[in-house]
């Protein structure tokens, strides 16, 4: 699952709109829009993102033997 649909997920499961989370996160529900479509999302605007969708994002490498980076 690419984040765009990770992230419209979490709002359906938050109950929040993508326009409500993108005037939460500071942005227009435009360009929220637009950065839907292309996927591309800084790491800090996926943790504001989930602040307000009142989850954690979290993103690491995973190795076989359990170490996470």
């Amino acid at each position: 699952m690419d984040i765009s649909r990770k992230i419209k997920a979490a709002c359906a499961y938050a109950g929040k709109s993508e326009a409500q989370l993108a005037r939460e996160i500071g942005t227009s529900p435009s360009a929220f829009n637009q950065r839907l479509k292309t996927g591309k999302f800084a790491s800090d605007d996926l943790d504001k993102a989930a602040e307000a969708l009142g989850a954690q994002y979290v993103a690491y490498f995973e190795f076989p033997d359990g170490t996470k980076i």
